[in-house]
């Protein structure tokens, strides 16, 4: 489902600018602390959407989706909401601002908005590559068998060559309970996540998800 930024209200579209900058899946009261309170009406209406998705026991914890960070790329050059503060209003000036920087360099909001040290799952140098990247998968999802952009899990095992991450996505895509699918909106996917797709069957695959 395509959503534009202005189909958003201003809370919903901080929302998802925090969860962005936190790169990360954040509890309720977390997501409150660091910008607005999310209800219960936006919160459904956010995973109604595929913008967020939400763990169903408490307590909540939100993580933005694929989309959802799609949507926040489309926000660096969107327009204040109406009735903006002059705060808003000056927030989405540094908006426009990176939007005009992450042009010129190519950049995606991935590859700046990083997990904090702290939060990062960091597996053990010696684990196999395989037992890395279900590591840094568990690190990037609310529940087992959420999808997570390739992307995204090169981009936590920062350590590991391509070619043996892509070895290791292959392994792994013959074990029980791991699926790799390529993204059915091809016109979401952006240069970067293009190039870290993995060919198998000579198909390109851009999402996976482990089930256990």
């Amino acid at each position: 489902m395509n959503v534009a930024p202005d189909e958003l209200t201003g809370t919903e579209q901080a929302v998802l600018l925090v969860l962005m900058a936190e790169s990360r899946p954040v509890p309720n009261a977390e997501l409150e602390r660091l910008g607005p309170k999310l209800d219960k009406p936006k919160r459904d209406r956010l995973n109604r959407l595929g913008l967020i998705e939400s763990s169903g026991t408490r307590p909540l914890v939100h993580e933005l989706t694929d989309a959802g960070w799609a949507l926040c790329r489309s926000l660096f050059g969107a327009d204040a909401p109406a009735r903006s503060t002059g705060q808003g209003k000056a927030l989405y000036t540094v908006l426009r601002a990176l939007h005009r920087y992450f042009d010129h360099a190519d950049l995606v909001p991935a590859d700046v908005f990083l997990p904090a040290d702290q939060a990062a799952p960091a597996p053990a140098a010696e684990a196999a590559p395989e037992a890395q990247l279900r590591t840094a998968y568990a690190g990037l999802t609310t529940r087992p068998g959420g999808w997570v952009s390739l992307l995204r899990l090169r981009q936590a095992v920062p350590g590991l060559p391509r070619p043996t991450v892509d070895a290791a996505l292959i392994s792994l895509y013959q074990q029980p309970g791991v699926s790799l699918i390529p993204e059915e909106n091809q016109k979401v996917l952006t240069h970067a996540d293009r190039e870290a797709a993995v060919e198998i069957g000579n198909q390109d695959k851009h999402l996976i998800a482990i089930e256990s």
